[in-house]
């Protein structure tokens, strides 16, 4: 029989339909049926999306930042609910709080998901345990993914879902993921994977044995060698944990009825940016860039940004650069959304969590 050895490991621990478990259970009777959450709830409202869905919902084709209405075509059956926030920031914190009772590092990712670091010579008899924990304290269910490193780890997870524990490393990663498309990668999206396609580059495999230089060539000094590096498996393996700070806030608005008038833009743009200034001014940190965002009618979005003379959480000085940047946009046709984002000034040594190359942002169907 062979013997374990104790050695490092990294886990995703990616808790199961997060948003709808948690309003799950608040309404146990609504266990079994098609359930959609997002916006106020009201699929007949225009230009509001689904943040998240039970399986069942998804059986339906129902996808996260689908168009209620569009979910309420595909399911008519679905129970909306609206969106809360604050339960599920409560219980993502019950959550975490449970993980860092195990002799593990804890580094958070989000409301539903964490990387944990482990010295262990049995990670799945750890992934266990974690889950039991997990659902004997906060009723919730977690699929746990064991890699060398976050790359695997957090692929591992999503081949065990739901409920499921799964080991993705070195050993089997060219079995695993050889076959599958770029974007299986994460960190490679769809528009990336459409660029690496169009260079014959279709699988992960013929990624891993792309040539370095041409990919840098073709992609640029970072991105194309990064590429690479992600086929073959490779990632960062430190957990950290110290506290995670953000880099910045936004705030957007969705208009049931289209823009057209520059002065009513300027308006939203004026209010979104005073709002932005005072979230910098509770939050006791100081801007040094104002970005602004505009969806055109369909859905074509752009972004313009520039940065502020100086670090400052006046919501004057964030205004104004808000309408500077506002004014460099071509306003000929029809605006559908609005957004004004900051960059915050960062304290050293912060730890870096950024988001995968074209990635959603949006809450994702885990």
């Amino acid at each position: 029989m062979a013997t374990r050895s104790t050695r490092d490991w990294i886990l995703h621990v990616d808790l199961d339909q997060f948003v709808a478990a948690v309003e799950l259970l608040r309404h146990p009777e609504l266990r079994g049926r098609p359930v959609v959450v997002g916006g106020t709830g009201d699929p007949t409202r225009p230009r509001t999306v689904a943040a998240t869905a039970t399986y069942e919902a998804r059986a339906h084709g129902i996808r996260s930042g689908m168009p209620l209405r569009t979910a309420y075509k595909r399911c008519p059956e679905a129970i909306f609910l609206p969106s809360d926030p604050p339960a599920y920031e409560a219980a993502s914190r019950e959550v975490m709080a449970v993980l860092r009772e195990f002799p593990v590092r804890v580094e958070i990712w989000g409301w539903d998901e964490a990387f944990v670091g482990a010295t262990t010579d049995d990670p799945e008899a750890l992934a266990a345990g974690l889950q039991q924990a997990v659902r004997a304290r906060t009723r919730l269910t977690c699929s746990v993914g064991i890699g060398d490193n976050k790359h695997q780890a957090k692929l591992a997870s999503a081949f065990a879902k739901p409920a499921g524990v799964h080991r993705l490393t070195g050993d089997n990663w060219a079995e695993t993921m050889n076959h599958r498309s770029t974007d299986a990668l994460w960190g490679i999206g769809a528009k990336t994977a459409r660029k690496l396609a169009a260079h014959g580059l279709h699988t992960v495999a013929q990624l891993a044995a792309a040539d370095p230089a041409d990919l840098a060539r073709r992609f640029g000094p970072t991105n194309g060698p990064w590429y690479r590096y992600l086929a073959l498996g490779k990632g960062e393996a430190e957990v950290v944990t110290t506290p995670w700070i953000a880099r910045g806030h936004s705030r957007e608005t969705t208009f049931e009825h289209d823009l057209t008038d520059r002065g009513g833009i300027a308006h939203h743009v004026t209010a979104l940016a005073g709002r932005v200034a005072q979230d910098t001014i509770d939050a006791g940190r100081q801007a040094t860039r104002v970005t602004v965002k505009v969806r055109y009618t369909p859905f074509l979005t752009r972004t313009r940004q520039a940065k502020l003379p100086a670090a400052t959480a006046d919501p004057g000085a964030i205004t104004r650069t808000a309408l500077t940047v506002l004014g460099r946009f071509d306003l000929d046709r029809p605006v559908r959304l609005l957004g004004v984002a900051v960059d915050y000034a960062m304290p050293d040594h912060t730890p870096d969590h950024a988001v995968p190359d074209d990635q959603p942002t949006l809450d994702h169907l885990d």
